[in-house]
């Protein structure tokens, strides 16, 4: 388990950065069989992206949501979301796939759904927290008085100001 960052944290990182949010609603929930194949496939991808250093993947958080499961995901670019989306040898193509293939023989039984936000500027606060969000996909540093506020820290221009 990680270790809790005692007092207030905000998160450092410099660079591009995409929020990729990506889930599944299931529509019946009696058929396993159309669902969990969409619901498996997520982790298969997940370790492979994590394994790799230049995926473009800096981190995570599994989720459940209205209807479903579905991830917050950290990227370094956008560039590297969709190369790795369109990559045929990768686990992502087969999966998609695999479920338009099944979404053809049981329309409805299964929903996909994937939001993607290009950040400018980020503004984060955890208190007292283990690394979490986009300060356990970056950095966790401290905040410093100057900073104390949400609006200062959004002001200032860059993302995940601590210095």
């Amino acid at each position: 388990m990680s270790k809790v960052n005692v007092g207030r944290r905000t998160h450092r990182y410099e660079g591009e950065l995409v929020v990729f949010h990506i889930g599944m609603q299931i529509n019946r929930i009696w058929r396993p069989d159309l669902w969990l194949p969409v619901f498996m496939a997520m982790p298969r991808m997940l370790r492979e992206l994590s394994v790799d250093p230049d995926s473009g993947l800096l981190g995570y958080s599994l989720l459940f949501g209205r209807g479903g499961p579905y991830v917050v995901q950290y990227w370094s670019s956008a560039a590297k979301l969709y190369a790795y989306a369109a990559e045929p040898s990768q686990e992502h193509r087969p999966a998609w796939t695999t479920f338009n293939r099944m979404a053809r023989k049981a329309p409805g039984a299964v929903g996909i759904w994937h939001e993607t936000f290009i950040v400018e500027r980020a503004e984060s606060i955890y208190g007292s927290t283990v690394p979490m969000g986009l300060a356990g996909a970056t950095e966790v540093v401290p905040i410093e008085s100057r900073h104390d506020r949400a609006q200062t820290r959004m002001a200032d221009g860059r993302t995940g100001v601590a210095a």
